[in-house]
Order: C-alpha cells, then structure tokens, then sequence
C-alpha cells in the first residue's frame, strides 16, 4: 500500500467507498418546502395530502 504525501489526499484501502456528498443543500429544502406547501393548498384528495404534509415537517427538519 502507498503512503500520501502530506499534500495528497489520504489513500483508501482498494473497494472502499469515499465520503459520501450531500445530494441536497439547505436552500433546497426550502425550495422544496415552499413548493410543498403551495401543493397541499391545491390539493383534494386527503390521503395525498396527509403524505405531502409528513413529508413537509421531515424536510423541515433539515433546513
């Protein structure tokens, strides 16, 4: 195995994963929210609306 130098990334062992990135920044959650919100003042059915409602709190959760 191969040592990094002090300006190189540090090495991982063969068929690890690297560091996982975040898919989403915290002005897309509220991005997302907002548009939830307008939805479920548009929407009828109750069952869609109670999932657009939990998944509005959850994403509230991140921002």
């Amino acid at each position: 195995m191969q040592l990094a130098t002090e300006t190189e990334t540090p090495l991982r062992p063969q068929g690890q994963p690297g560091r996982a990135r975040a898919l989403l920044s915290t002005a897309d959650f509220h991005l997302l929210r907002t548009a939830l919100g307008a939805y479920a003042k548009q929407i009828e059915d109750e069952h869609e609306l109670a999932r657009i409602k939990a998944l509005y709190h959850r994403l509230g959760a991140y921002s």
